[in-house]
């Protein structure tokens, strides 16, 4: 980060990590994903301080956080049948 560039303090940090924990639902989101984009606009309310993007994700990174993308798969999802249509229809 560059001189001149705000940075969370340690506390600050603590109370993100609380309010993100709590969730998005808590946090007036319709759903239970945090995106970068949600974040940074955490953050601003929290504390009214602008991170970009790319910043909020290298706080993250550096405090523990990780990137983790929801299962899309469907629970009833049958993949024998999968590869047999795939067969079949000269997808696969």
């Amino acid at each position: 980060m560059s001189p001149g560039r705000p940075r969370l303090s340690g506390a600050q940090v603590a109370r993100l990590e609380r309010e993100l924990e709590r969730g998005p639902l808590a946090q007036g989101w319709a759903d239970q994903r945090w995106t970068l984009a949600r974040v940074k606009k955490l953050i601003s309310r929290l504390f009214r301080i602008s991170y970009t993007v790319e910043g909020t994700w290298r706080l993250l990174r550096r405090h523990g956080w990780s990137w983790q993308q929801p299962a899309r798969r469907a629970i009833e999802r049958d993949d024998d049948a999968v590869e047999l249509w795939k067969r079949r229809s000269g997808r696969g």
